[in-house]
């Protein structure tokens, strides 16, 4: 009989793929990124320079310097707390739309690709109605009913990329569901549920994790263009797509004040964009480490089966 391998050797070999995404450049540029924006959320719960609420009319557009370290705005109030105090909305918006999409897309993926020919159908053609009206459209329609708010950030962008899940995910469950293993397991007594969980989710998890991620990324966009429009935060909120709209008509006196916000926004986008990319280099087995590979994978389309 063969011995097992130790409890270390099995622990590095569950925590190597950490290593394989931190040698990553994009990797390690989004890990930085994220951890950064999550950090200043959680930091923010209870600490910041200054109150990013508090009025200072004799310190107004205040220049980047100490105390204020990315000046003020014309309000008074330091921006570099307001960034910090916006980081929560952002990271909470992000958290909640992912929560709400991978819901959303597992149940939508596996009705379509686990039962019926009759069920999938109807969910393909469900999916096809859903996917044609932007996520901005839906937000915009449930803030015309509910009113403006955080939570149709989240819910708009989680049904909108739930979807987008669940068509991406779909053909992927169907081209594994024919695999040996998950043939093997059906017959060994697992029943589709199990199979699912088992089996067929971890070997689709890498086109997941890049549309998840990609979702999460919009959501930051949807609730910083929504705030902006009037449809996201409420003025007591802070949130950097507020900021952005207040500091937006003095860009031609105080043009520094309006890029920190649009620098948070950007690199926070692009961090869970490579994040995404680079997870899925790292959990996908089919990818060779050649980046001929990689690019080959990243350019494929997944086949659909019906």
């Amino acid at each position: 009989m063969t011995a097992s391998p130790p409890p270390t050797r099995r622990r590095r070999s569950r925590w190597a793929w950490l290593r394989r995404l931190w040698s990553l450049g994009t990797g390690r540029f989004g890990i930085i990124v994220v951890a950064v924006v999550c950090l200043s959320a959680l930091i923010a719960g209870f600490w910041t320079p200054f109150d990013p609420q508090k009025v200072e009319i004799s310190n107004r557009w205040a220049l980047p310097n100490w105390p204020h370290v990315l000046g003020t705005d014309g309000s008074g109030r330091d921006i570099l707390s307001l960034l910090m105090a916006g980081a929560r909305t952002t990271v909470f918006v992000a958290v909640g739309a992912g929560v709400i999409a991978t819901v959303i897309g597992i149940m939508l993926a596996a009705l379509g690709a686990l039962t019926a020919r009759w069920i999938r159908e109807s969910v393909a053609v469900f999916v096809d109605i859903l996917i044609a009206f932007p996520v901005l459209i839906i937000a915009m329609m449930i803030s015309a009913v509910w009113g403006g708010s955080l939570w149709v950030v989240i819910w708009a962008v989680g049904i909108g990329f739930g979807v987008n899940i669940a068509r991406v995910t779909r053909p992927e469950l169907r081209r594994v569901l024919h695999s040996d293993f998950v043939l093997a397991g059906r017959a060994s007594g697992l029943t589709p549920a199990q199979n699912l969980w088992r089996h067929l989710l971890p070997n689709v998890a890498p086109v997941f994790i890049v549309q998840l991620s990609w979702g999460m990324a919009v959501a930051v966009l949807a609730e910083a263009g929504l705030s902006y429009l009037g449809f996201g935060a409420p003025v007591t909120e802070p949130s950097w797509g507020l900021l952005l709209a207040q500091l937006q008509q003095f860009i031609g006196v105080h043009p520094l004040s309006v890029v920190w916000p649009g620098l948070a926004i950007t690199l926070t986008v692009l961090g869970l964009n490579l994040l995404g990319d680079a997870l899925r280099e790292v959990t996908d087995p089919t990818l060779s480490r050649s980046p001929f590979a990689t690019r080959r994978a990243r350019l494929h389309i997944p086949e659909v089966v019906s």
